[in-house]
C-alpha cells in the first residue's frame, strides 16, 4: 500500500513538472517578470499537493514533497526555494503532528542548501541537484531515525521512502533537462531558418534583379533553374524555357563547342568561360559570354555546373566600331604617305599618254590607258579624301532639295539603265545641320550603287520621314540582285567592294562623313530581293 501511495506521488509530480513545460513549447509567452517568486509560487502549490498525497505511518506524515525543494533550489537558487520550502511546511504542518522533527529538519535543509548554493554557483544544475539531495540524504538520516529515533528498528522504511524522493529529483531532473536540451536545439533551429531564409532572400533578390543569366545544369545536360533574367534578355518565361532542352536555344554552330565544354568541365572539375549565341523569341541570336562554375557533391564528384552569362551584343558592337575605327585610322595614315607619292608620277605619265595620242591618235590602246590612268587618279583622290582633314562648313540644308538634286544629277545615268527613281516624302522640308556636298557625295555613291546593282532595269524608291527621336530618316530601296547576309557587316571595309571594278572607298567615305555629322547607316538586304539602305541623320534643332 505504501509502494502504491509513492508511485501515485511520482506520477502526480511528473505530470506538475511537466505541464508547464509542454504548455510553454506550444505557446510562445512573453519572458515573466519576478520569474523567481512566481516560480517558487508554483513550486509550493506541488509540494502543497504532494503533501495532500501524503500518508500517515504512526502519527508520521511521509511524501515527496521536497524533492520540489531541491529542483528549485538546484534551477533558480535560495529565494524561490524558500517559498517553496515555506508553502511545504506550513502544509506539512497543517496536515499531521509532529511538528518538532518537521520544523527542526526543515530549517536545517533551508539552511545547509543556502550554504550549498553559495559554494556550487559555477556548477550545473544537474550537479547541484545531486549534491542537494546527498545533503537531504545525510540531513535526513541523521535528525529522524537517529536523534528523533523515528522508526529507527525499520531502516527499510526510511530507505524506500528516501529513494522515492531521489527518483521524484531524477524524473524531475530529466523533465526539465529534456524541456531545455530542446528549447535550445529550437532556439538553434529557429535562427538557422531566420539565417536560411535571409540568405535565400538575399539571393533570391541578387537572382531575380540581376541583368546577369543564371542557370543550374546537372549532369544529363538539362537546366534545374533559370533566373528571372531570362524574360528579360531572352523574351521567354522560366516556365517555357523549362520545357525545353537547351542546346535548342544555342546557335547550331555553337552547340558541338558548347556540350564539349560541359563534358570537359565534369571530367577536368575546373570552372572554364564560353561564348556562344542564345536565341530570342524574335528569332534573333544574343551573344552571351557564360563563366561556368562546377559544384561538388559527395565524394567530390561534380553533380552541377552554375552558369553565369552576361549580354555582350553591345560590347562586340563596340569592339567592331572600334575596329572599323582603327582601320579607318591606318588607311588614313597609308593614303597621307602614299596619296603624294603616287600623284607626281601619276600626272607626268598622264600628261605624257595624252601628248603621245594627240600625235599618233590611231593607236588603238590609247583611250585603254587614259581610262586605267583616270581609275588610278580616282583612286589616289579617294586615298587622300580619307587621309587627310577636309574643311567643313556647317550649314542649315534642306535634305530633300539635296536629293532632289542629287537624282538630277544621275537621271541621265539613269535614263540609260531604264531605271525610274520614284521619291517619296511626309514633309515638305526636313532641315538638318551639315556640308552639302560632302552629303551629297554620300547621296550620289548610294545612289549610283543601286543603279549598278540593277543592269536589268527597274524602280528605286527613295523615301524621307521623320524618326521618333528627331531624326531624319532617308530609305532606299533598289530591285537588284541583293547581297548575302552574312556579307553585310563587312560594307565600309577598307578596300571591300562587291563590285567587279570597285575599290571599296566609296561606301567607307560615306561611313566617314556620316560618322562627322552624327548620322548613321544600316543595311538590309537578301538574295534576288533587293537591298534597302536606310541613313538617319539629326534633325536641326
Amino acid at each position: 500500500m505504501v509502494l502504491l501511495d509513492y508511485i501515485i506521488n511520482l506520477s502526480i509530480f511528473s505530470l506538475l513538472v511537466s505541464t508547464p513545460l509542454i504548455i510553454r513549447s506550444f505557446i510562445n509567452l512573453k519572458p515573466l517578470k519576478q520569474v523567481d517568486f512566481w516560480v517558487g509560487l508554483y513550486g509550493g502549490i506541488v509540494s502543497v499537493i504532494l503533501v495532500a498525497l501524503s500518508f500517515q505511518q504512526n502519527g508520521y506524515s511521509y511524501d515527496i514533497r521536497y524533492a520540489p525543494v531541491i529542483l528549485v533550489f538546484a534551477y533558480f537558487g535560495p529565494a524561490p526555494g524558500f517559498i517553496t520550502g515555506i508553502f511545504a511546511l506550513t502544509s506539512r504542518l497543517f496536515s499531521s503532528g509532529h511538528w518538532g522533527p518537521a520544523i527542526i529538519g526543515w530549517t536545517i535543509i533551508m539552511i545547509v542548501f543556502s550554504l550549498i548554493h553559495l559554494y556550487t554557483k559555477r556548477l550545473t544544475p544537474v550537479k547541484k541537484s545531486v549534491i542537494l539531495y546527498g545533503a537531504y540524504l545525510f540531513i535526513y538520516v541523521i535528525i529522524i531515525p537517529i536523534i528523533f529515533n523515528v522508526f529507527r528498528d525499520e531502516p527499510f522504511f526510511h530507505f524506500q521512502y528516501l529513494l522515492f524522493v531521489m527518483l521524484g529529483v531524477i524524473i524531475g531532473v530529466l523533465l526539465i533537462e529534456s524541456y531545455l536540451k530542446l528549447y535550445r536545439l529550437n532556439n538553434r533551429l529557429s535562427e538557422m531558418y531566420k539565417m536560411v531564409e535571409a540568405s535565400e532572400s538575399k539571393y533570391r533578390l541578387i537572382a531575380e534583379n540581376t541583368s546577369d543569366l543564371i542557370m543550374v545544369m546537372n549532369k544529363e545536360q538539362s537546366i534545374s533553374y533559370f533566373s528571372p533574367s531570362h524574360e528579360h534578355v531572352l523574351g521567354f518565361q522560366c516556365c517555357e524555357l523549362e520545357r525545353i532542352e537547351l542546346c535548342k536555344f544555342i546557335h547550331p554552330d555553337d552547340v558541338t563547342k558548347f556540350q564539349m565544354a560541359i563534358l570537359k568541365m565534369f571530367e577536368q572539375k575546373e570552372s572554364q568561360s564560353l561564348e556562344f549565341r542564345l536565341k530570342h523569341k524574335e528569332d534573333r541570336w544574343i551573344e552571351v559570354e557564360s563563366r561556368c562554375m562546377p559544384v561538388k557533391g559527395e565524394k567530390e564528384a561534380i553533380e552541377n555546373i552554375v552558369l553565369i552569362s552576361r549580354d555582350i551584343s553591345e560590347r562586340k558592337k563596340s569592339e567592331e566600331i572600334l575596329l572599323q575605327s582603327e582601320k579607318l585610322s591606318i588607311v588614313g595614315e597609308l593614303a597621307a604617305g602614299v596619296a603624294h607619292e603616287i600623284r607626281n608620277p601619276l600626272t607626268t605619265i598622264k600628261g605624257f599618254v595624252q601628248l603621245y595620242k594627240a600625235e599618233n591618235s590611231s593607236i588603238e590602246y590609247n583611250d585603254l590607258l587614259l581610262s586605267e590612268l583616270e581609275r588610278i587618279e580616282s583612286i589616289t583622290s579617294g586615298l587622300l579624301t580619307l587621309g587627310k582633314p577636309q574643311a567643313v562648313q556647317l550649314n542649315v540644308i534642306d535634305v530633300r532639295d539635296l536629293i532632289e538634286n542629287t537624282l538630277e544629277l544621275l537621271s541621265p545615268q539613269a535614263l540609260l539603265n531604264n531605271i525610274q527613281f520614284n521619291l517619296q516624302f511626309e514633309e515638305s522640308s526636313f532641315m538638318i545641320t551639315g556640308e552639302k556636298n560632302q552629303l551629297k557625295q554620300v547621296f550620289l555613291n548610294i545612289f549610283k550603287n543601286a543603279i549598278e546593282a540593277m543592269p536589268q532595269g527597274g524602280d528605286i524608291q527613295v523615301n524621307l520621314r521623320k524618326g521618333l527621336t528627331d531624326e531624319c530618316i532617308i530609305s532606299v530601296q533598289d530591285q537588284g540582285c541583293g547581297i548575302p547576309e552574312e556579307l553585310l557587316p563587312r560594307l565600309g571595309e577598307p578596300f571591300y567592294s562587291l563590285k567587279e571594278k570597285g575599290t571599296g572607298l566609296g561606301i567607307m567615305i560615306c561611313h566617314k562623313i556620316l560618322k562627322q555629322h552624327h548620322g548613321s547607316i544600316v543595311y538590309k538586304s537578301k538574295l534576288k530581293e533587293g537591298t534597302i539602305v536606310e541613313i538617319k541623320l539629326p534633325l536641326a534643332s
